[in-house]
């Protein structure tokens, strides 16, 4: 079934997500605004907009769900190499906008985005108001990769990453997961599956398995991800 949320006033609350379809997997409600009360609701249930130029708002809680549990990424050999040998910089909350926009650029062959001005704008305020952070690469001072998502708890979701140089975004997660560890935070939502994401550790979890890690992990207390200036990603290569 698929909820109408036009009209509705933002603080109403979203549809037990398990009325979602399962073909398109996940959709669950269309309309609505991404006011700062709507969203972070959406997101306490676990769900998620996602749409394109030209659509309603669309809110998403796929299932299966794909997650990453902190201390469970897996860096390989060569991994640890490129951390080693490539002269990258990290940092935490040092250029949320800059992060943002390099994620909605169109990527390949790819003539658009899901990531519209609307959802851009919603992400920068939620960024000002402390539940959105991003994780940025450098090399020099040339942004090179970094990922973005949205911490309630000890759940951080995973929006959306880049990569503009070898081994980027895998270099933001690396350091998501040693920050994920020592938060602690309890999961981090990948949404869905892709075999990149398998390869770095991440599995998928049944729609009732999620909810209920999810619905704890977002009750528990952790201080939010603080801005973090650069150091050297080498010093990453010591990651479990």
């Amino acid at each position: 079934m698929i909820f109408d949320l036009d009209g509705t006033p933002p603080d109403i609350g979203f549809p037990d997500p398990g009325l979602a379809e399962s073909e398109p997997n996940g959709l669950l409600a269309v309309g609505g605004d991404l006011s700062e009360t709507r969203v972070l609701n959406a997101y306490r249930r676990g769900i998620f907009p996602w749409y394109s130029a030209g659509q309603p708002i669309l809110w998403w809680s796929p299932a299966p769900r794909m997650v990453l549990y902190p201390g469970a990424l897996h860096v390989s050999r060569s991994l640890r190499r490129s951390l080693r040998r490539r002269a990258y910089q990290v940092s935490v909350n040092q250029s949320f906008e800059a992060v943002i926009r390099a994620c909605a650029a169109p990527r390949g062959s790819q003539s658009g985005t899901w990531l519209v001005t609307a959802m851009i704008e919603s992400y920068l305020s939620l960024h000002r108001a402390g539940h959105a952070h991003s994780i940025e690469v450098w090399h020099g001072n040339d942004l090179v990769g970094g990922l973005y998502g949205i911490q309630l708890g000890q759940m951080f979701f995973g929006e959306s990453m880049f990569s503009l140089a070898s081994d980027a975004s895998k270099t933001a997660l690396v350091l998501l997961n040693e920050i994920a560890t020592t938060q602690p935070l309890r999961l981090i939502d990948c949404q869905v599956y892709t075999g990149h994401l398998a390869s770095l550790g991440a599995r998928e979890l049944s729609r009732e398995r999620f909810q209920d890690e999810m619905t704890s992990a977002v009750s528990g207390s952790a201080p939010a991800l603080a801005p973090r200036p650069r150091r050297n990603a080498a010093d990453l290569a010591q990651a479990r």
